[in-house]
């Protein structure tokens, strides 16, 4: 069986980082591993939300899984949030990195042109680190542009976003995959390979849900590591993410603070087939 390490906050309430990675991953038949960077009463779209900082417990994690000699296929880190976490990051990949395995990073650290509650842009020079290093690079449209320091936009051509894919290739990571890609009014994603660009659009739902971009990441992630192309990852990640809130839409007893994604679990397995 093959393994997967997420290495993110848990938000125990939220829809989101390992509350979405391990469930997701799960069900696509994939061991998931976690190490839990961080422990949160909601995630940061709450006000008042508590914190507790779980990096010296995780070394101790990753001594004990370096005694016991453990490998994974891919390495998944989501939402880090403090540049002392992102140096704990660069320790894992120190430790467990591989020419043989992969690395997703999603530099969860912004949206809609504003980062995240609770994160500093002192952030980002250390995000970059873990971008060399990465074989995926998985931000969106906010995210993409301040890795870039481009000042964000609400409106992008195609084109533009491609051309943003490339620059973000010249920072370190083999391929990039973009979310929050519009088209025609649609959403969905664009990928990179330093060759060839692929994408996915679904239907646009005039709603935002938080967790959304984990959701596709954990679902990208899983795709991969079952020998899925980025192309066919892609298409599948965007479709599943689509679906999630599709039900969340028109489900009248919904949240706003997360997605349906249980719900939605069995057609992600069909996707798989």
């Amino acid at each position: 069986m093959k393994r997967i390490v997420s290495i993110q906050d848990i938000s125990c309430i939220g829809k989101c980082s390992e509350t979405v990675a391990l469930p997701i991953i799960s069900s696509m038949g994939i061991e998931t591993a976690i190490l839990p960077t961080s422990l949160l009463s909601t995630h940061t779209a709450f006000k008042n939300f508590t914190f507790k900082n779980l990096v010296d417990e995780c070394k101790k994690i990753i001594k004990h899984w370096k005694q016991e000699k453990f490998e994974f296929d891919l390495i998944y880190i989501g939402y880090t949030g403090t540049e002392e976490i992102l140096d704990l990051v660069l320790y894992f990949i120190e430790q467990f990195k591989t020419d043989k395995n992969l690395l997703v990073f999603d530099p969860a650290m912004a949206d809609h042109g504003k980062m995240y509650s609770g994160i500093s842009k002192n952030i980002i020079e250390k995000m970059k680190e873990i971008c060399k290093k990465a074989d995926y690079l998985r931000p969106n449209l906010t995210e993409s542009t301040l890795l870039l320091g481009q000042e964000y936009k609400e409106n992008h051509t195609i084109s533009e976003i491609e051309e943003t894919a490339i620059n973000l290739s010249k920072i370190g990571p083999k391929n990039i995959v973009i979310t929050g890609v519009e088209k025609e009014e649609k959403i969905g994603a664009l990928g990179y390979n330093g060759k060839e660009f692929y994408s996915n659009f679904e239907t646009k739902y005039n709603v935002s849900y938080h967790g959304t971009g984990d959701v596709f990441t954990s679902t990208l992630s899983g795709c991969l590591v079952q020998g899925k192309s980025m192309k066919e990852a892609i298409k599948i990640a965007t479709k599943f993410t689509t679906e999630c809130v599709r039900l969340t839409y028109e489900d009248k007893n919904g949240t706003k603070y997360g997605v349906n994604f249980e719900e939605a679990l069995p057609y992600l397995l069909k996707l798989m087939l």
